[in-house]
């Protein structure tokens, strides 16, 4: 089994306070089990995503750190482990992505502010989605649902108090207390 985390580097809270939530909602959606931010701590998303993870299900993590070094270092401790930068600056996400699925331990590094040259440095991969400026949620979305095969479309949330039952017209919502 793979466990996915995403660090999230550089937030800085009224800049990009919208963009690091959806982050963290993109994340837990499509199957990885925690992220952390590296840049100001911003107790307000922590409450968000946690109020989310309650009501939605499923268990996800989040925490904030300062450094990415440190982040580095310690998820390197992590048996059989990869540390993925995602930029469009990178090796093609469909060449990469065989061997990126090797790993039973992965981190999805995605950046908020300019990147500095040691995360690309220090990364195992640098990948791209495409060529071209997009949204680092679109990009967490595209690696994730590339390393999972699609898989997480299926993905069951345990505990969940709210779920949707699909249909094709209308809305239906189930609840429990």
């Amino acid at each position: 089994m793979v466990r996915v985390g995403v660090l999230r580097y550089g937030h800085r809270s009224v800049r990009d306070y919208r963009v690091t939530s959806h982050c963290a909602l993109v994340a837990r959606a499509f199957g990885a089990g925690e992220i952390i931010i590296c840049g100001e701590e911003d107790e307000s998303i922590r409450r968000s995503i946690g109020d989310v993870a309650e009501k939605w299900g499923g268990k996800f993590e989040i925490g904030f750190s300062s450094s990415w070094r440190n982040e580095f270092r310690k998820f390197r401790k992590r048996r059989n482990s990869a540390i993925v930068h995602l930029t469009m600056y990178g090796i093609p996400l469909q060449k990469a992505i065989g061997k990126i699925r090797k790993f039973s331990n992965i981190m999805a590094v995605i950046g908020s502010q300019k990147v500095e040259g040691a995360v690309y440095q220090n990364a195992d991969f640098n990948v791209s989605v495409t060529q071209q400026p997009h949204s680092e949620i679109a990009a967490l979305a595209v690696f994730l649902h590339e390393l999972f095969k699609g898989k997480e479309l299926e993905g069951k949330f345990p505990n969940a108090k709210i779920r949707i039952v699909p249909k094709e017209k209308g809305k239906k919502v189930l609840k429990r207390e």
